[in-house]
């Protein structure tokens, strides 16, 4: 581009969606004098959920207060489940997985006993995979969600007792 030409915006528009779509860090083009340097952040995200305040009165089985497996079952669950002291509730819009790859083991099952800290699933959000942890130790007594499903921002994802 000669110098008299003013700078081309569309260009710049066009180097950043070229990085955005191709999963590139960074572009570079130089063309005469003209150099354009195009560079994308990408930070990791980790989220930690906050544990509830404690509760004075025992808590219901959670079997009892859950309906029976079907259609639908997993979003009527989870509704039943959102009062439950226990529950760890999405922190964010997303897509749920219960194990890092089709093909492994799930992070937790029904049962699985847990450490705080320890993670749980996955959310993947923007394309970015976010582990969730588990806010306190104990029990996983339910699991709100079948792998792939996806959750929105406070939905409980499973209870921890």
């Amino acid at each position: 581009m000669p110098k008299n030409e003013p700078f081309d915006p569309e260009l710049v528009r066009e180097l950043a969606k070229l990085v955005t779509e191709t999963d590139l860090t960074e572009i570079e083009v130089e063309k005469g004098d003209l150099r354009i340097r195009v560079v994308r952040r990408i930070e990791p995200v980790h989220v930690q959920v906050a544990a509830p305040a404690p509760v004075l009165a025992a808590p219901a089985p959670v079997a009892a207060a859950l309906p029976a497996a079907g259609p639908g079952a997993a979003g009527e669950r989870a509704k039943a489940g959102a009062g439950h002291p226990g529950a760890v509730p999405s922190p964010m819009v997303g897509t749920a997985y219960r194990r890092p790859s089709p093909d492994a083991k799930a992070f937790v099952d029904i049962g699985s006993q847990v450490a705080a800290g320890e993670k749980l699933l996955l959310i993947e959000a923007m394309k970015t995979f976010n582990e969730i942890v588990a806010p306190r130790a104990g029990t996983v007594t339910a699991i709100f969600f079948e792998d792939g499903q996806p959750v929105e921002f406070g939905e409980p994802l499973l209870v921890i007792e």
